[in-house]
């Protein structure tokens, strides 16, 4: 999501940071900042909105001669996009940028709060550099100080620190977020992508979770729990397009991947010990709350059904789904005593915006669920949940559907303990299960090679059928949605039960049948609608953690303990077979035809 830059050298340092920031765009960011050691004083400029605003506040300043700066393109966690908000963030005489989230920074900043420290943000970044400080101030030491910071601070984090304390040091800190080290003679970069430092560096060493140091005196001092490391540079690539991929042919592939770790930025500071925690939400949002509408489109539509399954079940609050271009011209019926939630990736649509416009006139209460701060939908909603997918450039969405599945899991689980509606042991069943969601989501070459030798036997026929039961339906209609917009190829959803009800009559040997079988969940009844398919001949690949002798492919699922868990697995493997197939018949993955990323027309 956001981009961190930092430069040690004696160039122009206000160039080489704006231009290492630019090569982050692609991450996505509402605001950048930066700041510069010149001359032994700090020069910090920050903007909203583009880079191009930050250039426009610099363009009188220029620093000369030896030096260091550290830069930051921000995409908002806690707080709103503001030139307060935006990084790097300064203390008394220090600066620093992070990418991240500081899980324990609300116990931080109140111990810092009584110790006299002034706080002007509202995010979690800004502790660290008043705990350095603070440290600082009793040890006079920057490096012991800085260790001692980040010995305190629990969660994922890249940070780079400046401060006048020790001006011609860059302090770094890597865990859980991306962070490496360019070269090039005697200059050294910093940067969260490789993107950012490729035409200026020739080599490079990414730092491992744990690592931290400082570069002194054109030194890079390296350390971690035991002790000083020693490190080797490995030669940088030089194209810019395959950096931006990381390797991975496609940005949908590369997205598919990160999934793990962008679902961990999700649940960040809102998975507690007793329950869900959400900053966003004012716990007076639902009172006299008696039932919730949740409104949307396409992709954020299925996550919507998956959201009213567990609203339903463990909130025990009657829950339905609209679809908002329909929402709009059925004249519905709409009372003070319902929740309105609006889902959208980008906060434009213009569909679910409209509708939420229609329940804000109708006196309804309005939740958002959205992957831009600042966006339209957000703007206009009471309240906004944040999903933290970062940007998304593949126009077929997966880590968007993905986040917005767990928020509405997570919000559930807030939703039922404020109503009473589930008991301390179900509670810590599905918070331990959120907690594995990560996991789920990885997966090896092994099994994404079994897809790409499966995929060559499902590019002709006449169509597929995805079926599934529970939520596992809604999965069916997200795995056809996914094949046919970057394949071509006709895909249907379908409740598994309801295939007897007619669809079963296109059974065939040219009809393709993507059975979803999860143990935890009607595992005999899914069994015996695919049986049916099967005995009309049609061709049936399952995916299941157990075998199931009557299937033509066979895709084994490891994760059997939760529905959920179970839920994620098959949904990476449905989204890699999507993937795998489009790319055999020779598609643009990332823009498929006829389509945009955000659709804000009718």
């Amino acid at each position: 999501m956001c981009g961190i830059v930092g430069y040690y050298g004696k160039n122009e340092k206000k160039e080489i940071v704006i231009e290492g920031l630019r090569e982050l765009e692609y991450r996505g960011y509402d605001s950048a900042g930066i700041a510069i050691m010149d001359k032994e004083e700090l020069c910090h400029f920050k903007a909203v909105g583009k880079l191009s605003n930050l250039e426009t506040k610099m363009s009188d300043f220029h620093s000369q001669g030896a030096g260091v700066a550290i830069g930051h393109t921000r995409w908002a966690t806690h707080g709103k996009p503001t030139e307060l908000n935006a990084h790097p963030h300064l203390g008394e005489y220090s600066f620093v940028v992070h990418n991240g989230i500081i899980e324990n920074y609300k116990e931080l900043k109140e111990q810092l709060q009584s110790q006299g420290a002034s706080f002007v943000s509202q995010t979690d970044t800004e502790v660290i550099v008043h705990l350095f400080e603070s440290h600082q101030n009793r040890l006079k030491n920057p490096f012991a100080a800085f260790e001692a910071t980040i010995k305190e601070l629990r969660g994922a984090y890249a940070i780079l620190l400046i401060t006048k304390a020790q001006s011609d040091t860059i302090f770094f800190a890597k865990h859980g977020s991306p962070m490496l080290l360019g070269f090039n003679t005697d200059e050294i970069f910093f940067a969260s992508s490789d993107t950012a430092i490729i035409g200026k560096a020739t080599e490079v060493y990414y730092l491992q979770d744990g690592q931290y140091g400082a570069i002194e005196g054109g030194a890079v001092k390296l350390f971690d729990t035991h002790g000083s490391k020693t490190f080797v540079r490995q030669k940088l690539s030089a194209d810019k397009a395959m950096a931006q991929k990381e390797g991975y042919r496609f940005f949908m592939e590369k997205e598919i991947y990160e999934q793990s770790t962008v679902m961990g930025d999700t649940l960040m500071g809102r998975v507690m010990d007793n329950g869900i925690a959400f900053d966003e939400i004012d716990t007076t949002l639902l009172e006299g709350i008696e039932d919730i509408k949740i409104c949307a489109c396409g992709t954020s539509y299925h996550s919507a059904m998956v959201g009213a399954y567990l609203l339903e079940r463990l909130a025990k609050i009657k829950t339905s789904v609209e679809i908002a271009s329909e929402f709009r011209y059925k004249e519905p019926l709409l009372t003070p005593n319902t929740l309105f939630v609006t889902i959208s990736q980008s906060g434009e649509t213009a569909d679910t915006l409209e509708a939420l416009k229609m329940a804000k006139k109708a006196g309804l209460r309005s939740l958002s669920i959205c992957n831009v701060d600042n966006s339209s939908i957000v703007r206009e909603s009471d309240a906004a949940i944040l999903t933290r997918a970062g940007i998304e450039k593949g126009v077929a969405s997966t880590k968007a559907f993905a986040t917005q599945v767990m928020v509405l899991w997570m919000f559930t689980l807030f939703v039922a303990k404020q109503r009473h509606t589930i008991d301390n042991e179900k509670l810590q069943q599905e918070l331990s299960a959120i907690l594995q969601t990560p996991t789920a989501l990885k997966f090896n070459d092994t099994l994404h090679a079994k897809i790409n030798r499966l995929s060559k036997r499902y590019l002709h026929g006449h169509g597929f059928f995805f079926i599934g039961r529970d939520i596992f339906y809604p999965l069916a209609l997200e795995g056809a949605l996914k094949l046919k917009e970057i394949s071509y190829l006709h895909a249907e959803g379908y409740p598994a039960g309801e295939m007897k009800h007619g669809p079963i009559a296109l059974a065939d040997s040219e009809l393709f049948t993507i059975a979803l079988m999860p143990q935890t969940m009607q595992y005999e009844k899914i069994k015996s609608n695919v049986e049916e398919l099967s005995a009309r001949d049609a061709t049936i690949l399952a995916i299941s953690p157990l075998p199931f002798e009557l299937a033509d492919d066979f895709i084994q699922t490891t994760h059997a303990n939760h529905p959920m868990l179970e839920f994620f697995e098959m949904m990476v493997v449905t989204q890699l077979l999507a993937l795998e197939v489009a790319i055999r018949l020779g598609n643009d993955v990332d823009m498929p035809r006829n389509l945009a990323k955000s659709v804000t027309v009718e």
